[in-house]
């Protein structure tokens, strides 16, 4: 599956290697174009996965800004309700990116 923005792919992985959580696609790390990436100083922690770490993504010429989001430390107990560690794993705002 990949990850684009305005056609410009910034992930690309195996379903296999995708894992879903509340409806979104988490994106591993290694499936990146990592230096589109950077970090945003946007806040936000989920009651259950933690504290998340929003991402800026150039593409394009063009900077999107809070495009994807990714749990560097989740907390442990939501592996459990995951299936799985997520720790570093990328999702994408659906409106800024596209997803197939």
């Amino acid at each position: 599956m990949k990850a684009s923005i305005d056609g410009i792919v910034v992930a690309d992985a195996p379903d296999a290697d995708l894992i879903t959580i509340e409806g979104n696609y988490y994106f591993p790390p290694s499936s990146l174009n990592a230096e589109a990436f950077s970090d945003s100083a946007t806040p936000y922690n989920c009651p259950w996965k933690g504290d998340a770490q929003y991402h800026d993504i150039a593409a394009g010429g063009q900077t999107h800004h809070d495009a994807g989001w990714s749990y560097p430390n989740p907390y442990p107990d939501s592996f459990d309700r995951v299936g799985r560690d997520y720790s570093g794993y990328v999702a994408f705002d659906k409106q800024q990116v596209t997803i197939g």
